[in-house]
């Protein structure tokens, strides 16, 4: 009996190991080619992408993974990690700067030059890769010193990179220093890229039979005759924090979620205010955590905050709420640092203020003519109330009456803090009252 259940776990480890075998070697004889699509600003999300997709054509053990590339740059820490993730990578990584009209700039030169295969379409270009175009992590504006310190730095990052594939050290290190730029055919001439290709599939007919050379120093002979493509597309959870990753969509984010908050707070018990800007200022706070954000404009928008909340709390007239939005407008110029790229459109901020502005003058409107009612169309029932008075009336003072701070004037002379007084007539928002006789209060 023993013999006849080690036959048949002998029989079972091979059959496994048969079922191994045949599923390495159907991998590894893959005819399949894994293609990224690559639009818009570098940033940590898009990191997260590149590299699943990286990772899923090593384990699909795909003929080469093609990175369709649209960029007018992004952040300087994002293209590093991208760059990383190319040069380790063991497949085969081509970057194609496409469809026409495309092109690579700022940390997308670094990113195109670092691949295995570098390939353009027609009517594209390359190029201006000076890192003032790049969100650093330095200051909005660096010393002359230091900037000479970061482009030298990235003049012989791009210069490493260019050298591990043979391409044109010298272009690259002008692209950093001085922003030159190349069309596809000077980038060709200029031995920048390795290929033109109208389109994907002309650019996997180019493809077959093209040498690499990989990190550990061995050749890879392409095959890509017959192979399939394979779109790898971005998740859902992936595609939204690419989208929230975005100085513009932050910057809604983080005014919805005070909008939102505010009008919680200047109405308690509506809920869903509450609820959609606690949400909306999570989204921000991630948001902003994966941008080059200046925390002097993160500083100056709490401010604006602050000041809306104490108009909401304490009622200025517009005193705060002008400084709020004065300080709203200056905190959200300077929110972002790292260029252009990462600037917020002017009229966005724009419309936020004009959003805020609108919001509170209506509220300021309600608080007003709420006055004016109670003092206007309620005064007959105000005479002959009494108040309490809280600043001693000498005679001018303030008594606290129906829950609410009025300005009073005595017209018995002084009336000290605590003692009640007969309100005996009433002009706009002042009130003028009598001291209470003993008399009237035993009544």
């Amino acid at each position: 009996m023993s013999k006849i259940i080690r036959i048949s776990l002998l029989i079972g480890l091979l059959l496994v190991a048969i079922v191994t075998l045949t599923a390495i070697g159907v991998g590894a004889n893959s005819s399949q080619i894994d293609v990224l699509h690559v639009k818009g600003a570098i940033t940590p999300p898009l990191v997260d992408y590149i590299r699943h997709g990286i990772d899923q054509a090593e384990e699909n053990y795909a003929i080469a993974c093609i990175i369709q590339l649209d960029t007018p740059g992004g952040l300087d820490t994002s293209m590093r990690d991208i760059v990383k993730d190319i040069v380790n990578a063991q497949v085969p990584v081509v970057v194609y700067v496409s469809p026409s009209g495309s092109r690579a700039a700022s940390a997308g030169v670094f990113i195109t030059m670092a691949a295995h295969v570098a390939a353009m379409a027609p009517n594209t270009a390359i190029g201006a890769a000076h890192p003032v175009a790049i969100g650093t992590e330095g200051e909005a504006e660096i010393s002359e010193a230091m900037e000479e310190k970061v482009v030298n730095d990235a003049a012989a990052y791009i210069r490493s990179i260019a050298s591990a594939h043979g391409r044109n050290m010298e272009w690259a290190e002008k692209a950093v220093r001085e922003s030159v730029s190349a069309t596809e055919q000077e980038a060709l001439e200029l031995n920048v890229i390795d290929m033109v290709a109208p389109n994907l599939d002309a650019l996997v007919a180019q493809l077959d039979g093209r040498q690499v050379t990989m990190l550990d120093g061995s050749m890879v002979t392409l095959d890509t005759q017959g192979a399939s493509i394979n779109s790898v597309k971005m998740s859902l959870i992936e595609d939204f924090l690419y989208a929230i990753a975005d100085p513009n969509i932050a910057y809604i984010l983080l005014s919805l979620a005070m909008l939102g908050l505010m009008v919680e707070i200047s109405n308690p018990g509506l809920i869903f205010p509450g609820v959609v800007g606690g949400i909306c200022l999570l989204l921000a706070f991630y948001s902003l955590g994966m941008l080059p954000v200046n925390y002097a404009g993160v500083l100056l928008i709490v401010l604006a905050f602050g000041l809306f909340i104490g108009e909401v709390l304490t009622t200025t007239f517009g005193l705060f709420t002008a400084g709020g939005i004065t300080s709203l407008i200056i905190g959200s110029l300077i929110l972002f640092k790292g260029g252009p790229l990462f600037q917020i459109d002017p009229w966005l901020i724009a419309t936020v203020a004009i959003l805020v502005g609108g919001l509170f003058a209506f509220i300021l409107n309600q608080v007003i003519r709420a006055h004016r009612r109670q003092a206007y169309t309620g005064r007959e029932e105000l005479i002959g109330k009494t108040a309490v008075v809280k600043v001693a009336l000498e005679p001018e003072g303030t008594v606290f009456l129906k829950g609410e701070r009025w300005t009073a004037v005595s017209e018995t002379g002084r009336v000290e803090p605590e003692e009640t007084v007969i309100i005996t007539k009433v002009d706009g928002l002042k009130l003028y009252v009598t001291k209470k006789t003993i008399k009237e209060v035993n009544k």
